[in-house]
């Protein structure tokens, strides 16, 4: 009795877990294509590295978040910001100098794990968030895949798979469990009419 009930209890953590997992890459898929390539979470962005620049504080392939918004004359030498760099190149380095220049305020930036400081100061208008100090390490390569036709498309199939694996294997340990019971009622019923 003990191990059907574990069985039981096993079966419906893996459900639980399957559906999780869906859920997740549904909200990853959904989030990142209705951003237009960047998921919020709350107000926050997250931002995949892609780089070593930042390590050790941040690692190639992490996801980060950022908080975008706000006055962005307002970071200070130390602050991690995340600006554009060119014109479609987000660059994530920390503020080693605040520049005021008339009107304008410029930050000179540099990647903790580089040598020499960025060779452009950045205005101010080109920042776009600052660095909220959250980090999982590796998980952005998962992201980048996501965001690709191929991920995406296999991130909303694979769940389905898995479930309807699942679901197939279920029914066949049902299957086998009706025939242990029919064969155990027959012999049952022959053992009463050979008596």
């Amino acid at each position: 009795m003990k191990a059907t009930t574990i069985k039981k209890w096993i079966s419906n953590i893996t459900t639980g877990l399957l559906l999780l997992v869906f859920m997740f890459m549904l909200f990853i898929v959904i989030s990142t294509k209705a951003s237009g390539g960047e998921p919020q979470v709350f107000g926050y962005q997250i931002k995949t590295v892609l780089s070593g620049s930042m390590e050790p504080e941040i690692t190639t392939g992490s996801i980060i978040s950022v908080k975008p918004g706000g006055d962005m004359e307002r970071f200070e030498e130390g602050d991690v910001i995340t600006f554009y760099q060119e014109k479609d190149v987000l660059v994530t380095h920390r503020i080693t100098e605040v520049i005021n220049s008339g009107e304008n305020v410029m930050y000179r930036t540099k990647g903790d794990n580089n040598l020499k400081e960025d060779l452009n100061p950045v205005l101010s208008e080109n920042v776009v968030a600052v660095y909220t100090g959250f980090t999982i390490p590796y998980l952005g390569y998962f992201i980048e895949f996501a965001k690709s036709k191929n991920g995406s498309a296999l991130l909303m199939i694979l769940p389905g798979v898995l479930l309807f694996g699942y679901s197939i294997f279920s029914i066949l340990i049902t299957i086998s469990r009706l025939e242990k019971q029919v064969k155990q009622s027959n012999d049952l019923e022959e053992t009463k009419s050979a008596s």
